[in-house]
């Protein structure tokens, strides 16, 4: 039979106290809470990442409770059990065990922001090597590459005359990156650099692939 709204968490102060009883709702909201992780990190993204209310206030904890409680009443041929539901019980019981569930939903989230925190700091550092290395030139790709007033130069004899000045090395970089990411969502094989000019026109820097068939002009 249904119960009226609000009724489960009202039902959860009737408990029944015997040892072995509390210690089986209280794995059985623990366990539950574990197994409702990616549930409790989606309510807190959802909630822009923070706690809403007051330093009290908890995402799922009254839900895991009411959801074990439940769960409990609905075993069947287990008298004892029903008998225990019956007796009362007392509140700071079961103030216990929300405060343990409490604990342990606070630790889920501190454990995936310490996640995230440290994904972060492995990016800035993966960004700031990629950064802080040279620019290998395509084409030859022993080379450095070097980036002046639009000027794309390397030893191997590349010579590039941009018509952008603002042109730089970072600049360089993203459009020869995003190209090669472009080619590589649809064609596994690795694609070539060279130079080609028509005539009298600017030299351009050509990316093609033979297995697909592709080119395209990164300058």
């Amino acid at each position: 039979m249904a119960e009226a709204p609000g009724s489960g968490r009202r039902s959860l102060y009737k408990a029944a106290g015997s040892p072995s009883w509390k210690e089986a709702f209280r794995q059985g909201c623990l366990e539950r809470m574990r197994n409702s992780r990616d549930r409790l990190l989606n309510r807190y993204r959802q909630a822009g990442g923070s706690v809403p209310g007051s330093a009290q206030s908890t995402l799922l904890v009254h839900e895991v409770m009411e959801e074990e409680w439940s769960a409990l009443r609905s075993v069947e041929g287990r008298p004892e059990v029903s008998a225990q539901l019956e007796e009362p019980v007392d509140l700071a019981v079961l103030e216990e065990i929300q405060q343990e569930l409490a604990d342990q939903e606070r630790s889920i989230i501190s454990e995936y922001e310490k996640s995230l925190q440290f994904d972060e700091r492995c990016l800035s550092i993966i960004l700031a090597e990629w950064e802080a290395n040279p620019l290998i030139c395509p084409v030859c790709t022993k080379s450095n590459l070097r980036v002046a007033n639009g000027v794309v130069t390397c030893p191997c004899g590349l010579y590039l005359s941009n018509q952008f000045p603002e042109l730089t090395e970072q600049k360089l970089r993203a459009c020869i990156e995003d190209s090669v990411n472009a080619h590589s969502a649809h064609c596994p094989h690795t694609p070539e650099f060279s130079v080609t000019q028509a005539t009298g026109e600017r030299p351009t820097l050509l990316m093609s692939c033979l297995a697909c068939d592709t080119w395209t002009a990164i300058l």
